[in-house]
């Protein structure tokens, strides 16, 4: 049995009980070296077999997996944040579906909802926006034309940009020409959850020199919109818990 399980974004505590009970178990484990926490690895029994797919291509992780399901052995695929998002589990998936091989997947927190703990910030703000967008920058993997920066700027929603920090300068570039203003609000994390997280606000005019000032160069989200500087009296409360709304669960009142 293979279980790929989402790590969660950094913090050992924020793998979920199921993710942390399977790699207890687990008598493989390949692990995505250049994101996942090491010290979620202690988790591990002292004979596990431990594989950084970092090093490794495709057909060597599935190698591994084969050969440990000819042994009768349980591994682990250990994906950081949730393996959903550009994860790339849906080659590994095909592959084992190919071979015959019974996988199942555990979800884990993602770091964009990491980085909205850290910024202590709600995404959805009513009157504001009701939508997040999820994306990237292209790089070595290109992003359709209609999934351009400048084109989901257009939306005016809260954007949460992965996998795009070393091109900040082209991202604040897209976001201004898809109808941003240079005084929107932008927040960099680094390391969200992680013991030595950096936390950078400014405005999409200020932020590339910050970025640069800082030093960030790797594993950081960038946050865009106007969600990041709402306050009380701009946004609308909550229907939710209004007094005068009324829900399978409370009535209105009156007064």
């Amino acid at each position: 049995m293979v279980h790929i399980v989402g790590a969660g974004s950094g913090d050992v505590e924020l793998i979920t009980l199921r993710g942390k009970r399977l790699l207890e178990e687990a008598d493989v484990v390949i692990y995505a070296g250049s994101l996942v926490n090491p010290e979620l690895l202690n988790f591990c029994k002292p004979d596990a077999q431990k594989y950084n797919s970092a090093q490794m291509t495709l057909a060597e992780v599935i190698h591994v997996i084969e050969q440990a399901e000819t042994s009768g052995l349980t591994t682990v695929r250990l994906h950081t944040g949730d393996p959903s998002i550009y994860g790339a589990i849906q080659e590994q998936m095909d592959e084992l579906e190919k071979r015959g091989i019974e996988f199942d997947v555990t979800p884990g927190v993602s770091s964009f909802l990491a980085v909205a703990a850290t910024l202590k910030q709600e995404y959805t703000l009513p009157g504001i926006t009701q939508t997040v967008i999820i994306t990237r920058h292209g790089g070595r993997t290109p992003v359709p034309e209609r999934e351009r920066l400048k084109n989901l700027a257009k939306h005016q929603t809260t954007i949460c940009i992965f996998l795009s920090i070393k091109m900040i300068a082209e991202v604040v570039d897209d976001l201004i020409e898809g109808g941003f203003t240079p005084n929107t609000p932008i927040a960099v994390v680094e390391h969200a959850s992680w013991s030595d997280e950096k936390i950078i606000r400014g405005t999409l005019a200020t932020i590339v020199e910050q970025v640069k000032a800082e030093e960030v160069e790797r594993t950081a989200m960038i946050v865009v919109g106007h969600c990041l500087d709402s306050h009380i009296e701009q946004y609308q409360q909550s229907q939710l818990y209004s007094p005068k709304f009324s829900h399978m669960f409370r009535k209105a009142k009156s007064k």
